[in-house]
């Protein structure tokens, strides 16, 4: 049997006819109700460039985790954090490490670095001549950045890092993108920069628009190391007797306990030595209208401890590569739209705020959950909140 093809109106694929005239095609074809799919607020009209063949809705519980108190330098005092997610006991588990990060006077955040990339792969007949390319590419930044400009009033090229293999040199043009996450307007710049550099170059050359060296939703270690989207470190100095009282565990039971996962960790080859950084961004992303297939990335996380003489505990996490906007994509539409202005990150100027709330969120789930297992909570917590069988 095949099925026919999904209905879709040519003038306004967006209307209540085309909407409905989806919902019974696959009603009819596959025999389920689309009962709650099709119940929502949202105005299919502001959906056109975010969706296609619209048919309704995936509602995903939110949840209020807090209040966490950040002393950042772009995020500055307490935030209600809006989490999306269907997993019994997160939001309580983010709301206990918040607790304890509170009572200890806050989280520190820090923005590192700001980037993102596109990365072309140009071709040559020798390595001979894409080492000569290289040295012709590092004389002309300031012409290739000028073309790139052409296309983007946001952006800004920032420089051009090369790394040559056979006969092929790779790059990865490394922009500015103010409050958007950027891979569309990198990829409009870098296209109109590489057509610049065709037309000027002396020799003969050919290139991808992306030659897979900016690991686009895919976790790597090149980005790790240099950055994609925002780099932010989140810090917090644990005093041993608060941690003892509200997490029923010693400071240095926590600390020897990070120091086994840490090597299981680098045993298993796993992209951060953290526990679950991706349950908080995840659940944040839902909630604020980001890209969450861009979670392979930014769940990447280093994560430090230092078991202090006093016996308190220093934990931090650098997220180096989190990518996040506060304006374009998703973030416009209604509910996420309501979840950004209950941050404040809502538009221009918000996103590397955004960007420290989420790393501050961040360490407050790694050192509720790390608390958790020490203390062997963890399991009786999922039972208490985490069960919901049909």
């Amino acid at each position: 049997m095949t099925l026919p093809k999904i209905p879709r109106d040519p003038v306004d694929d967006y209307s209540a006819a085309a909407i409905a005239a989806r919902r019974e095609y696959a009603e009819e074809q596959t025999g389920a109700q689309l009962e709650h799919v099709s119940s929502y607020s949202l105005g299919p009209g502001t959906l056109p460039g975010n969706i296609e063949n619209f048919v309704g809705v995936a509602q995903v519980p939110i949840g209020l985790a807090g209040p966490l108190l950040v002393d950042g330098e772009h995020a500055q005092g307490e935030f209600v954090v809006p989490m999306a997610t269907t997993e019994g006991t997160l939001v309580a588990s983010y709301s206990r490490g918040m607790k304890l990060c509170r009572a200890a006077g806050g989280i520190t955040t820090t923005v590192l670095d700001d980037r993102m990339q596109r990365a072309p792969v140009f071709s040559f007949a020798s390595a001979r001549e894409a080492r000569d390319f290289k040295v012709w590419l590092d004389a002309h930044v300031d012409e290739i950045a000028a073309a790139a400009q052409t296309t983007t009033s946001t952006g800004r090229l920032l420089d051009i890092q090369t790394f040559a293999a056979s006969k092929h040199l790779y790059t990865r043009f490394n922009y500015s993108t103010g409050d958007a996450a950027g891979q569309n307007l990198t990829g409009k710049a870098t296209f109109a920069a590489c057509a610049w550099i065709k037309q000027h170059y002396p020799g003969e050359l050919h290139f991808l628009l992306e030659g897979q060296f900016a690991t686009d939703k895919k976790t790597s270690v090149v980005n790790m190391l240099h950055t994609r989207g925002k780099r932010v470190v989140a810090e917090v100095t644990l005093p041993a007797a608060l941690v003892e009282e509200q997490m029923h565990v010693s400071t240095d039971k926590l600390y020897a306990a990070r120091m086994k996962g840490q090597l299981g960790a680098i045993m298993s080859v796993t992209n951060n030595n953290g526990n679950h950084s991706a349950n908080g961004i995840t659940a944040v992303f839902i909630a604020t209208g980001q890209d969450v297939a861009n979670v392979a990335e930014s769940s990447a996380l280093y994560g430090f401890s230092e078991l202090l003489p006093n016996g308190d505990l220093y934990a931090s996490v650098t997220l180096p590569s989190l990518i996040v906007a506060t304006y374009g994509g998703g973030t416009g539409l209604a509910t996420q739209r309501e979840c950004l202005e209950l941050l404040g990150c809502y538009g221009s100027g918000g996103v590397l705020k955004l960007a420290e709330i989420i790393a501050a969120t961040v360490l407050a789930g790694e050192l509720s959950l790390g608390s958790a297992v020490v203390a062997e909570e963890w399991v009786q917590a999922h039972d208490d909140l985490g069960r919901n069988r049909p």
